[in-house]
């Protein structure tokens, strides 16, 4: 078995050869984020999908990832570590329970959060992320009748910036619903002078204690820009990778869940399906060029116009 970095050269040479790009979540592991060609958040990753001109990806991050490059770059080889690498928050809306909704509710719009199913995105009127939702839903018809699913939270939260009134769906990340006041406020005496930063798929009363609300992407933004140099982050521990990577001389604290799912106390918050990637997988992934995302073409045809219309939008 290759060491972590003989692993890491095998995976760059390969990348080479098979004119093929890394493309990393904020929430993988260190080694992965450290090999790879762009790290970004869901956005960001969604764009870069979109652009690039290698003829293959590797899509280190959640399933639905995997899709969406392969929505934006149909032609292309897109790869996923691991296939059993899924998400909570898209497991919480099925395409068939959708369905039905917008069948029980006629001339209503869909806005969708990106972690979703093709097919999920293949009923949707426009796709979302938690770095563009507010700007995309503001440039929707005031009068506009909307379902926004699958995050409750960030759909809350977007209600009550926007003074909308959108119907919500009842789902939620395990990672971030396990965030909560009382250990942010233990965490707040500890470090009087820290900032506290929150995800907005994070319930409504740890949103309310958080002095930055945001994704991923605009809490590291702006621990690179501030004068601070104490932060309380709650959102899946990966981000620290990045935010210690750019800024080495600032203290990021993580907020523990409030119970992990061991039920035993831990330090940090982490979605289990996002460190299912490891270099081995992804060494394998690139020699073996699979296992492949495919996505049916029916399906496609009508999901990536929702992606598309979003990249539009933001």
């Amino acid at each position: 078995m290759l060491k972590t970095e003989e692993l890491k050269a095998e995976i760059r040479r390969l990348c080479k050869e098979k004119d093929a790009i890394i493309l990393a979540h904020y929430y993988t592991i260190g080694d992965i984020q450290d090999i790879a060609d762009f790290v970004g958040d869901s956005l960001a990753l969604a764009r870069k999908a979109a652009e690039t001109d290698a003829k293959a990806m590797v899509m280190c991050g959640v399933h639905f990832m995997a899709e969406t490059c392969k929505l934006l770059s149909p032609d292309k080889m897109v790869l996923c570590p691991d296939l059993e690498a899924g998400c909570s928050l898209a497991d919480s809306c099925k395409a068939e329970d959708l369905k039905k909704f917008k069948e029980e509710h006629p001339g209503y719009q869909v806005i969708s959060y990106v972690n979703t199913t093709a097919a999920v995105k293949a009923l949707t009127d426009v796709v979302v992320t938690s770095g563009n939702a507010k700007k995309v839903v503001d440039q929707l018809p005031k009068d506009a009748k909307l379902i926004f699913g699958p995050d409750y939270n960030l759909g809350n939260y977007i209600n009550e910036v926007t003074g909308r009134q959108m119907l919500l769906w009842n789902g939620g990340c395990h990672v971030h619903e396990r965030f909560s006041v009382e250990k942010i406020i233990e965490l707040k005496k500890q470090y009087p002078d820290a900032v506290v930063m929150a995800h907005l798929e994070c319930k409504a009363p740890v949103l309310a204690v958080a002095d930055v609300k945001g994704s991923t992407a605009t809490m590291l933004n702006y621990a690179q820009q501030s004068n601070k140099k104490q932060f309380i982050v709650a959102t899946e521990a990966g981000i620290l990778h990045e935010m210690q990577r750019t800024c080495p001389d600032r203290l990021f604290i993580p907020v523990p869940p409030e119970i992990s799912e061991s039920g035993l106390e831990c330090s940090c918050n982490e979605c289990q399906y996002m460190k299912m990637n490891t270099l081995e997988k992804v060494y394998n992934c690139l020699k073996n060029e699979s296992p492949q995302i495919e996505i049916d073409p029916k399906i496609a045809k009508k999901a990536v116009k929702p992606i598309e219309r979003m990249l539009e939008l933001s």
